[in-house]
Order: C-alpha cells, then sequence, then structure tokens
C-alpha cells in the first residue's frame, strides 16, 4: 500500500475496531450510527470521522452499554462517557484508539497529548508494557492488512522512538553508572527493528549498567574499534529478519573471528531468529533470548555480581 488511507471500507473497519463487520452493517440499519458514502458500485466507503465515532462506540460498548442506549445519546455525551471511561479500568484501550487516530491522521499534538495524560499516571516502564506494546502488535496487524502505509508506520515509529529516548536520557542523568562491564546494543547489517533493542538499553539505563546503543544496521567491522577501549563487553543483537537462518552459524564465527577472538567478551541475541538456532551448537560467551523480558530478568544477576 502506498498512499493514505483517507477512505475505509467495512472490512476496514472491522480490522480496526474489532467488531464484525456484519454487526457494523447491523448498527448502521437499525441504529442509523454510521453514514458511509456509495461508491459508484455501491460499496460503502467510510471517513476518518466514521472510523472516530465507531472507535469510540466500540469502547462504549465493550465496557457492557447497550447499543440501543449509545445510539440514542448526542455525540457529545459519547465523548463525555468515552472520557469518563478513559479515567477508568477502560483507559488502556481508549489510549491505544487515541494512537491509532494520530498515527493515521499524521497527529503529532494528538499522540504528545495522549502520553502526557498517560504519564500523569503512569511510569514509562508501565506505558510502554500496557499501552505501547499492545499498540505496536495492532500496528504489525494493520500493516498486514494493508490498513497503514508504511509513512504511518514510520511517523508513529519514529515518536515512539523520541519517547524512548527522551526517557532513557532522563534516566541517565538520574542514576548512577556501574562501570564494571559494558553492554554495546545494535542491530545486523540489513536489520532497522529497533523499538525493542530501545527499550531494553532503556531497562539497562535504568539499572545503572553502562551501555553503549549503536543502532541500527551496524558491521561487525565496525565494532573492532570498541574492544580497544573496553574489557568485557557484552553485546547485544535483535535478529528480526536479517541475518537470516542459514546465514546465522557464519554470523557467530565471524563475530568471534573479528570480535572474540581473545574470549573475552560475550554476544547476546534475542529476536525472531533465535528459533531457528541449534541450542546444542551455540559457542562459549554467546547467549539466546526468546524476548525482552527474559534477557531483562537476567540483568539483575549481573548488576548483583557487580556490587
Amino acid at each position: 500500500m502506498n498512499k493514505v488511507k483517507k477512505e475505509f471500507s467495512i472490512r476496514d473497519l472491522e480490522n480496526l475496531s474489532g467488531i464484525k463487520a456484519h454487526t457494523i452493517r447491523i448498527w448502521e440499519k437499525r441504529y442509523n450510527l454510521l453514514a458511509p458514502e456509495r461508491t459508484s458500485t455501491n460499496i460503502r466507503t467510510y471517513s476518518v470521522d466514521s472510523l472516530q465515532r465507531l472507535l469510540n462506540i466500540t469502547l462504549l460498548y465493550n465496557a457492557g452499554n447497550k447499543i440501543s442506549k449509545i445510539a440514542k445519546l448526542p455525540q457529545k455525551e459519547v465523548q463525555q462517557m468515552v472520557r469518563e471511561l478513559a479515567e477508568s479500568k477502560n483507559k488502556n484501550n481508549h489510549a491505544i484508539a487515541n494512537l491509532k487516530l494520530a498515527m493515521i491522521k499524521f497527529d503529532e499534538v494528538a499522540f504528545h497529548t495522549t502520553y502526557t495524560q498517560l504519564a500523569d499516571k503512569l511510569s514509562f516502564r508501565e506505558i510502554w508494557h500496557e499501552i505501547l506494546l499492545p499498540f505496536l502488535d495492532e500496528i504489525g496487524l494493520l500493516w498486514q492488512t494493508d490498513l497503514i502505509c508504511p509513512s504511518q508506520e514510520h511517523f508513529i515509529s519514529h515518536l515512539i522512538k523520541e519517547l524512548i529516548f527522551t526517557n532513557t536520557k532522563s534516566v541517565k542523568d538520574q542514576v548512577k553508572e556501574n562501570n564494571e562491564k559494558t553492554f554495546v546494543l545494535y542491530l545486523p547489517e540489513n536489520e532497522i527493528h529497533e523499538l525493542g533493542l530501545l527499550y531494553l538499553n532503556y531497562e539497562m539505563t535504568l539499572m545503572g549498567l553502562k551501555t553503549i546503543y549503536l543502532g541500527q544496521a551496524t558491521p561487525l567491522e565496525a565494532m573492532e574499534d570498541i574492544i580497544q577501549y573496553f574489557n568485557k563487553i557484552v553485546f547485544i543483537s535483535y535478529f528480526t529478519v536479517s541475518p537470516s537462518p542459514d546465514k546465522i552459524n557464519e554470523y557467530i564465527n565471524n563475530f568471534q573471528h573479528l570480535i572474540n577472538s581473545e574470549n573475552k567478551h560475550e554476544l547476546w541475541i534475542l529476536g525472531q531468529q533465535v528459533r531457528h538456532m541449534d541450542s546444542n551448537n551455540i559457542p562459549t560467551g554467546v547467549k539466546t533470548f526468546n524476548t525482552i523480558k527474559a534477557t531483562i530478568d537476567a540483568l539483575p544477576a549481573i548488576v548483583n555480581k557487580n556490587k
């Protein structure tokens, strides 16, 4: 998909709201909840405003309100009820819905307004796990169903990166750093999916660990200089799409040759490609983790060991 969507099909609304297309048609016919346009071939299309209305209705409906009651409410009252829900147990769903709309409309102000409201009550860690991770999962599904375009995905990813950078900087200014061991976080060549690694860098900074973040598409050769400055480095990389399964062993061998010929360092690998690795054929000093959480759970032992 190369163009930004301004019109949505009923299937798009189903994927974005979680309400079945058949149910949306019933609501539309029985309660006149939405007013779709019609193409020349009589196919329903819906505007961004219709999507926003449906997302609000969905929040109220999922909270236990009868659709017949919602249908009778003025739009302002619907919005007021949604705001009240946002302050109660349904705040996560409301925040995720607002982030979706901010992404679709390229609305940076709405994104930051939503985040600021969350940050008044939640820590960044809570926002990440309760709001941003589920939202990122939904982005993946929206991408697969061709509901968002690359520019929308890049737009929202950039804003989330900025949040992680800002919170990491804030932590770094407050936490005393432990210099016993250095952690170098990077993505291999052809790998650009860095949000997970950025968040891991935040958690490690929060623990007082010394981190060096190199970022996307880092060649092994570019890291040779680092080992001249630090001992006991733990290199941490995230393999989402690269290296491919048939190239992982070659990559590890190259790492051992170029970076770890004296066996002084470690390589920790996360990401989807880990599942293709043979656990019985992993060199000493190389560790694999299936999730970011598993990696974070392993860190306290290092922190305590360094005290």
